[in-house]
């Protein structure tokens, strides 16, 4: 019996951040925008704004939220991204503790509640 199992083509397994895998300078920043940035959006769908009546509440305009919500992360900061949480009755947490590995740099993440 001959087996049907294909090749798979040369591939590097992710590093879990997909700007950090396309080498892009500001890798866990850009990642920590796109995951406020998903929580931002599905509050938004959540309770089914417009994209004008979102940008009234988190004080934008609503043109900026489009670009935004398309991915245009320079327009804000990781601090203005999470006031607009605030701006949803969200509450945002940092936690600072030592990495578990001495000698390596410390890394951001980002955790929803369950």
């Amino acid at each position: 019996m001959m087996s049907t199992r294909k090749r798979l083509p040369a591939h590097t397994k992710s590093s879990g951040n997909v700007f950090a895998d396309l080498d892009l300078p500001n890798a866990e920043e850009h990642q920590l925008k796109a995951a406020l940035l998903v929580q931002i959006k599905r509050l938004i769908a959540e309770r089914e704004l417009s994209q004008t009546e979102a940008a009234k509440l988190i004080k934008m305009k609503q043109p900026d939220l489009s670009k935004l919500l398309r991915g245009h992360f320079k327009l804000v900061s990781v601090e203005k991204l999470m006031l607009m949480l605030t701006a949803f009755d969200q509450d945002v947490e940092i936690t600072i503790k030592p990495h578990r590995k001495r000698g390596e740099a410390g890394r951001i993440t980002f955790r929803t509640a369950a």
